[in-house]
């Protein structure tokens, strides 16, 4: 990559981190991607997931390609030092001020995929490739559907007609030059849940008898579901389920009437993900006969699992050996991390990468912290990933 593109990279990075966006309001983002499509003359339709953009870029008769970048930043205050750090804010429900961060990197996604679109414009191949610039990739947030972009990109049909489909996530805990990827099952199956209890107040002291303990009924149902990934999943298959949140109870005197509590569950096989999720929903039920109380389970986000094909990854050899080497590419285990490029990868045999961008601090963070920051060096290794990736699955 010429300096004059990295350098016009670089300032659309910078651009983007200054100005995040939460899931399903990428408009300021999405307005700058169809800036650069139109300065590149690549043709592109927007609104696609919501506030998506499709770009493509079609010479001569062949198949297609699709390439994916996530655009949306999170609900996070920046605490870097950055002269380009985010300042900006939206509003909750109730008018009061959240900060935003590109705390998970996809600034960069947006940018290299940029990048990787400048590249094959001036490529000679036959064939069709799709930037695929992908809204709320980190939850569902205010969709009437609880469905999240990913989910909504492969509903929309964008996919119907791709041989295959690459995707990346820089890791700022993997040095620059590196590349690391894992085949098969990569990333967890994730949910997230919402039970709400219902019982009934009574005097704490008095006539605990009259009333039926929210608390109480939490607190089971905590210690019954905690124990599912002991007691009912095999060893080998790694599961977890987390409680993360708990609002419940009135007065010290008072029993309560209403406790929500909200979690995760992951599971890396899709099959135990859905063995888990039915197990929970039969503890609820029995604990809700057991202790009269009325109890309801809601899912807010339901990811599969990511899947790697190995076919797609041996035709990316080539290309990954000459932009990386063969030494900087690095087998690694699962993780129990999600991304709803898992979707795609159910639809079309795909590839997901990570991308190494530690930055040059003696101290570094990993994704969703407020302090984490990304090496800009990354950038011609993801737009060269993509570019030079598209060109051999092309063939």
């Amino acid at each position: 990559m010429n300096k004059e593109l990295f350098q016009k990279l670089v300032n659309i990075r910078r651009q983007l981190h200054a100005n995040p966006e939460i899931g399903y309001q990428e408009h300021e983002t999405a307005g700058l991607i169809c800036r650069e499509l139109d300065l590149l003359k690549i043709p592109y339709r927007k609104g696609i997931a919501g506030t998506g953009v499709v770009a493509v870029l079609k010479k001569g008769d062949g198949p297609c390609v699709a390439l994916r970048a996530d655009m949306d930043a999170l609900p996070v205050l920046e605490e870097t030092t950055l002269d380009f750090k985010s300042t900006k804010k939206m509003k909750d429900p109730n008018g009061l001020p959240i900060p935003l961060m590109h705390a998970c990197g996809h600034d960069i996604h947006t940018t290299m995929l940029l990048g990787a679109a400048a590249l094959l414009k001036e490529t000679d191949y036959k064939g069709t490739i799709k930037f695929i610039f992908q809204p709320s990739e980190e939850g569902v947030y205010d969709d009437p559907e609880k469905k999240s972009g990913g989910q909504r990109v492969v509903e929309s049909g964008e996919l119907d007609n791709v041989k295959a489909a690459l995707g990346l996530h820089v890791h700022p805990l993997l040095p620059v030059g590196k590349l690391a990827y894992k085949l098969g099952q990569a990333l967890a199956c994730a949910n997230f849940f919402k039970i709400e209890i219902t019982g009934k107040m009574a005097h704490a002291a008095v006539a605990p008898h009259l009333g039926v303990d929210a608390i109480l009924v939490a607190s089971t149902l905590i210690q019954s579901i905690s124990a599912i990934t002991a007691k009912y999943i095999p060893p080998h298959e790694p599961t977890v389920i987390s409680f993360t949140k708990i609002i419940g109870g009135l007065a010290p005197n008072i029993i309560a009437d209403k406790v929500i509590i909200e979690g995760t569950v992951r599971a890396l096989d899709l099959d135990t993900f859905n063995q888990v999720l039915a197990r929970m929903e039969k503890i609820i039920k029995g604990t809700e006969i057991s202790f009269d109380a009325k109890i309801n389970i809601e899912y807010n986000l339901n990811y599969p699992s990511l899947l790697n094909d190995k076919t797609i990854h041996a035709a990316m050899g080539e290309p990954l050996n000459a932009v990386f080497g063969n030494e900087n590419i690095i087998p690694i285990d699962a993780i129990l991390g999600s991304e709803d490029f898992a979707f795609y990868s159910r639809k079309v045999p795909s590839m997901f990468y990570f991308l190494g961008a530690k930055d040059t601090a003696e101290k570094c963070y990993f994704l969703h912290d407020s302090k984490v920051v990304f090496n800009e060096a990354c950038i011609p290794y993801g737009s060269k990933l993509l570019s030079e990736g598209a060109l051999a699955l092309l063939k």
